[in-house]
């Protein structure tokens, strides 16, 4: 496990606001978003008040306000960076 301030709520919660503000800047209603994303408007209602989504809801709203590569690039094999103070503290 790795250290970190952020919790999995944090996240959540950005995500939302980065959706919801994308929409916004689109000039776009839920109802509009769910039009082109097949996700309902209350469901969207729900993931920009409370972070609360289904994965694959998550991707179907992202690619209609922004592009899915952004998110591919979580799955991507990373550097070994230390994942603790312990690990940090040996690497020297």
């Amino acid at each position: 496990m790795r250290l970190s301030l952020l919790t999995a709520s944090d996240i959540q919660h950005e995500l939302a606001n980065a959706v919801r503000r994308r929409r916004r800047e689109l000039k776009w209603s839920r109802s509009a978003l769910a039009e082109r994303s097949g996700v309902p408007a209350p469901t969207i209602k729900r993931f920009e008040t409370t972070g609360q989504i289904s994965l694959r809801q998550f991707l179907l709203l992202w690619q209609c306000v922004d592009r899915l590569e952004r998110v591919a690039v979580l799955a991507a094999p990373t550097s070994d960076t230390p994942r603790s103070i312990e690990e940090v503290l040996r690497d020297d």
